[in-house]
């Protein structure tokens, strides 16, 4: 606090040397140290309540329904019956209420690490942990990793919403974690991981697709704009073993009346395609 100026935050991390964003608070509504990690929840004059752990801001009210829409919708529409599904890590309840919304999701099952940072979000951001009310949902507190050792061939869609890579969720960006997923889908599955922002570490998203693309027949990199993230934007990098789908031609479509009835703010299957339309010099890279 008070970096910048009295009352404000302002977010500062290694992975991003040289430049900060910074908001300002009207309230901290909470903090605490749980046994992964420090978790902050505020109130601010701009964004509305954030949720910040370890010093990174993971969702604020004003934006996060694009990153839990993008995060859950490309992955779900991309496969053509996504029943089963498995949430790693999103802990504020915000992917697993998107996923609840899909017509063709029969099942959801997420593994979150930390307990408290569920608490914290049931208490403080109702707004996203309305998704743990969902009759289709099975939260286990626990590690993603122990979790689909013990569960192979069992889910159509997997998706992995993380922090940074830093701290407990360094493992997440890994070629190791990938194989597991792989081994923990079904036939024709699907996975969708957040992958950071190629304008600030490009090098992080080409080798995490990399990952990806050794362990999966089709691999690709997606992104959207969250406005509080680094850089405005945030990617996913998307996995399939099915050989032929193409991820930028949705499987599902949506009607406006279905989307208007889902509630979504952000996803639709225009917004679908062109989020794998890639920069030239970013197309180039990862290619």
């Amino acid at each position: 606090m008070d970096i910048l100026k009295k009352n404000w935050y302002t977010e500062s991390c290694d992975m991003w040397p040289g430049g900060t964003f910074s908001f300002e608070v009207k309230e901290i509504l909470h903090q605490e140290k749980s046994p992964y990690q420090d978790i902050i929840v505020c109130d601010t004059t701009s964004f509305g309540r954030v949720l910040i752990l370890d010093g990174i801001i993971q969702c604020t009210e004003k934006d996060e329904f694009s990153y839990q829409e993008m995060l859950s919708f490309l992955a779900l529409c991309s496969h053509k019956n996504p029943e089963k599904v498995l949430i790693v890590g999103g802990g504020d309840g915000g992917v697993a209420r998107e996923v609840s919304k899909h017509p063709k999701v029969k099942e959801i099952v997420q593994v979150e690490i930390d307990a408290r940072v569920v608490e914290v979000s049931k208490k403080y951001l109702p707004y996203m942990s309305v998704g743990f009310n969902s009759e289709k949902l099975t939260l286990h507190i626990g590690d993603g990793f122990e979790f689909m050792k013990n569960h192979s061939n069992e889910f159509d869609v997997i998706l992995t919403d993380s922090s940074d890579p830093v701290g407990p969720a360094v493992s997440l960006f890994q070629e190791n974690y990938f194989a597991l997923m792989k081994s923990a889908l079904k036939p024709n599955g699907i996975v969708s991981s957040q992958a950071g922002t190629f304008w600030n570490d490009i090098d992080l998203v080409t080798n995490t697709l990399k990952y990806c693309r050794n362990q999966f027949p089709v691999g690709a990199y997606a992104y959207t704009s969250v406005p509080t993230y680094p850089s405005g934007l945030i990617g996913f990098v998307m996995g399939s073993l099915d050989p032929n789908v193409k991820f930028d031609s949705p499987q599902i479509r949506f009607t406006k009346e279905e989307e208007r009835a889902m509630k979504l703010k952000y996803y639709n299957s225009d917004i679908h395609k062109a989020a794998f339309t890639l920069p030239t010099f970013l197309r180039n890279k990862l290619n």
